[in-house]
């Protein structure tokens, strides 16, 4: 019988379910929480067992494939797992407390009114950069396929552990994006078409437990450092990724998706991740 081996990402995603199935024994108040993450964890586990055995078959090459990939739809339910935490109601305190400092960057310092002095072209820009974010995994491992797996693992292991990291922090902070608690707060004043199409993706996709930290502040910055630290040379594309980050950070604020507060947060959790990168190669060397 061979052996079931896991990759690096199959192991921090199946760490990220059990961490939610073990976590739904503490939040039964949350009137959508049943048995669901115990079903998800186990549909996972007995996946990535099958993915595994297969690939020592005659389809190895198609399974390799495969999982190189996979995380990509799982990612995605993992971020809809979250959903299972919604809370029964929200105090807003969270909301208030935070407020107060995109008043002082969007009012106060002029961000907005500074993103809207060039007319439609930036909030454009913005926009676009925030609508990007739900492909940017499937954007890097492009990039490295057709090289070493272990680039693409050692991706993974990043945009994974900043992406899940922010997931993982919903629960604690059920709060709503300051578009619905603050409507009149600094919102943008030129639409744009991909402002409606970002609207009314989320108005179809989203989640509703919280906003902080920002899940796409993360995920883009992650994916970045990634490819800043994958070696051999991908770095033109991690520091034009880390372009796009910091463009993807100002649009969750102006945008009216995140609080600063949420974008800060999530910029610290994917250098978490890509430190965690860092103590891996050494480990491993």
């Amino acid at each position: 019988m061979r052996r079931i081996r896991f990759r690096a990402p199959e192991w921090i995603l199946l760490a990220f379910f059990s961490y939610i199935a073990l976590l739904s024994l503490f939040f039964r108040d949350r009137p959508n929480l049943h048995g669901q993450p115990w079903i998800v964890l186990f549909a996972v586990a007995v996946l990535f067992s099958l993915l595994s055995r297969l690939e020592h078959g005659r389809f190895r090459r198609v399974i390799e494939i495969v999982r190189d990939w996979l995380p990509v739809v799982l990612t995605f339910l993992a971020f809809r797992e979250m959903e299972f935490f919604l809370p029964r109601e929200y105090d807003s305190a969270y909301e208030f407390a935070w407020i107060r400092w995109d008043r002082v960057l969007l009012h106060d310092w002029g961000f907005r009114a500074a993103i809207e002095s060039w007319g439609k072209a930036l909030p454009l820009y913005f926009e676009f950069c925030y609508l990007l974010v739900y492909g940017v995994a499937a954007y890097g491992v492009g990039l490295l396929s057709g090289g070493p797996r272990r680039s693409i693992d050692r991706f993974w292991i990043v945009y994974l552990l900043g992406t899940l990291g922010a997931y993982a922090l919903f629960p604690y902070f059920p709060t709503r994006p300051p578009r619905y608690v603050f409507p009149a707060m600094e919102p943008p004043q030129i639409a744009t078409w991909a402002r409606h199409l970002n609207l009314y993706l989320l108005s179809r996709a989203t989640i509703h437990v919280g906003v902080f930290p920002s899940a796409h502040v993360s995920a883009a910055f992650s994916s970045a450092w990634a490819m800043v630290l994958i070696k051999p040379a991908r770095r033109f594309w991690g520091w034009l990724l880390l372009v796009y980050a910091i463009s993807v950070a100002i649009a969750t604020i102006y945008g009216r998706y995140h609080y600063a507060a949420d974008a800060l947060a999530g910029f610290v959790i994917s250098v978490l991740a890509a430190a965690c990168l860092c103590i891996w190669d050494r480990r491993r060397t």
